[in-house]
């Protein structure tokens, strides 16, 4: 029966996959989450963010963490709120699709026009979000399956959504980055060159969308090489423009 809901009107959705095939990425992003902050709320000053955290709801115990809105120094308490469970049920999917229908329906942000959502993670969804689940983890009474992909289709028109990919296994990743292309759009599925590069190209992608990417360069360049800025300038523009 929670719910969550926000005044700003610039909210953030940031999720991440803390399944144990993602390895050390999750501690590694959630490291420069406070980065993320920092730098974005200087273009849009009432930014609120929302952290969380996915797994499988077919074997973790935690297979679903969100924290409410925050902003500043409470956002370092949001985040030490989260446990990385590490667990997953295999089969090459998570239960994105649980945190999905969350979003979809359980989140309130009456300000916002279209509001961010970054995603990361490795592994596809499973195709239906199971009715079970959803009476068992969030209390409704839903009493059938949903379709997965309508789910992200909806939470798409509502929501401007990314999917940050960490590579999975060179035999699968064709197969879960078509799925994840089918329901959000391929141009909204952007490979990470790497854990330590994950934040900032996030953070390229929402500084483009708010009109303020040359500033983000400038900020970027003084903390990297110039090969790191021309990867992160490189995964930005092969997006398009996507708004």
């Amino acid at each position: 029966g929670r719910t969550l809901s926000t005044n700003s009107t610039t909210p953030l959705v940031v999720a991440v996959d803390v399944t144990g095939s993602m390895s050390t990425w999750p501690a590694e992003i959630f490291d420069r989450l406070p980065l993320l902050y920092q730098t974005l709320s200087q273009y849009r000053p009432d930014l609120e963010i929302s952290f969380a955290a996915i797994g499988d709801a077919t074997s973790d115990s935690y297979p679903l963490q969100i924290t409410d809105f925050a902003a500043g120094v409470a956002l370092e308490d949001q985040l030490n709120a989260i446990y990385g469970e590490g667990g997953g049920g295999g089969g090459a999917r998570e239960s994105y699709e649980l945190f999905a229908y969350f979003l979809l329906t359980k989140v309130r942000a009456p300000n916002a026009q279209r509001p961010y959502l970054i995603v990361y993670g490795d592994e596809g969804f499973y195709p239906k979000v199971s009715s079970s689940q959803l009476r068992y983890y969030l209390g409704g009474r839903e009493k059938r399956d949903r379709d997965s992909v309508d789910v992200w289709r909806a939470l798409g028109e509502a929501w401007n959504v990314f999917h940050l990919r960490k590579s999975y296994s060179p035999g699968k990743d064709a197969e879960i980055e078509a799925q994840w292309g089918d329901a959000l759009g391929p141009e909204r599925i952007v490979s990470l060159p790497s854990a330590e590069r994950a934040v900032d190209l996030a953070l390229g992608l929402v500084a483009r969308g708010w009109g303020h990417y040359e500033d983000f360069e400038e900020n970027l360049s003084a903390r990297q090489s110039m090969t790191e800025l021309n990867m992160i300038r490189e995964r930005v523009s092969s997006v398009g423009d996507v708004r």
